[in-house]
């Protein structure tokens, strides 16, 4: 593992290293475009043909939070047309993560990481699988992203991103990473409790993803609606009480905070991934966001009625609207 991470670090620290983001959706192509911004030499992978090609023909263009501009970027619809790579970010839905990590493996360089920056539980333990234990890390970020049009990205706000070693403690790969993303204009902090970070985005996802997702509402909606608030607090209570079970302390007043600052913030304006994805007529991830939590609470015997509830109105959204 020592070998792997310093390596690792070795890459990271280099003039001009290659990054893949695999699974280039909105939150790939923003996070992509910053750091070609910057210099990087990036290449979003992606599915949609019509997203590639505006992107070949016009650049990746960034409009909302920083200005609009366009960005030159590679853009690849296949793994055969990627290049190897020395950071691999794993930005698609976690329903496909195992597809992808097995595509993107052969993809990357000898001491090359990979990090999960997803929702929910479980993605960086599916990556391992095909990557191997001393290739990923766990990440998480604040920012919010939508797609305007083919080629377009809209960034709400300028919020960090945080990435760590999934067993704990401070690594100089993380660091080094940190370094690196921070310097390339997405700001970036080293964690020793990765963890318990990604639990605590967590609650915020159980507490908006499906209200967002049911009800039509932006986040500052859901949070400013007191009913509505209500339940998307007591789906936050029943995760932290997954959570502690799990030896992870998440205090009320940390949580709710959290909850309260999005009111004003950049992000209200901003429906959650969970709703878009409804609109869109794509699968949601309400497995990986609700499901995850409730599987690990049922493992302990922690009650989740709220988020049961909250998932089966998902789950029954989405037949409906599959079968309309």
């Amino acid at each position: 593992m020592a070998g792997v991470g310093n390596a690792a670090t070795r890459r990271l620290q280099m003039k001009d290293p290659r990054v893949l983001v695999a699974g280039a959706g909105a939150m790939g192509c923003l996070f992509g475009g910053l750091l070609a911004e910057r210099g990087l030499r990036v290449t979003l992978l992606m599915r949609s043909e019509e997203r590639a090609s505006a992107i070949r023909e016009r650049g990746l263009r960034i409009v909302g939070e920083g200005g609009d501009r366009s960005v030159p970027i590679h853009v690849a619809t296949t793994p055969r047309s990627v290049v190897p790579a020395d950071l691999v970010l794993v930005q698609c839905k976690a329903h496909a993560t195992r597809e992808v990590s097995r595509s993107v493996a052969p993809l990357m360089a000898p001491g090359a990481v990979a990090v999960s920056v997803q929702n929910g539980l479980g993605n960086e333990e599916i990556m391992v699988e095909a990557m191997g234990p001393g290739a990923v890390l766990g990440g998480l970020t604040s920012l919010g992203a939508t797609l305007d049009a083919p080629g377009v990205v809209r960034n709400y706000a300028a919020l960090p991103t945080l990435i760590g070693e999934m067993s704990g403690g401070l690594s100089q790969r993380a660091e080094a990473l940190a370094a690196l993303l921070t310097e390339h204009g997405l700001p970036t902090e080293a964690s020793a409790s990765i963890l318990t970070e990604k639990w605590r985005k967590l609650m915020l996802n159980v507490a908006m993803s499906a209200t967002s997702g049911l009800t039509g509402l932006t986040i500052g909606g859901v949070a400013s609606l007191p009913p509505l608030a209500l339940i998307a607090r007591r789906a936050m209570d029943e995760a932290a009480a997954v959570a502690q079970a799990w030896g992870i302390d998440l205090p009320r007043e940390t949580r709710y905070r959290v909850f309260d600052g999005i009111v004003g913030s950049g992000a209200a304006r901003n429906k959650t991934s969970m709703r878009r994805d409804i609109e869109a007529g794509r699968p949601s991830e309400v497995e990986a966001i609700y499901g995850s939590v409730i599987e690990r609470g049922r493992s302990k015997s922690v009650p989740t009625p709220t988020l049961e509830a909250l998932a089966a109105l998902m789950l029954g959204l989405e037949r409906a609207r599959d079968e309309a």
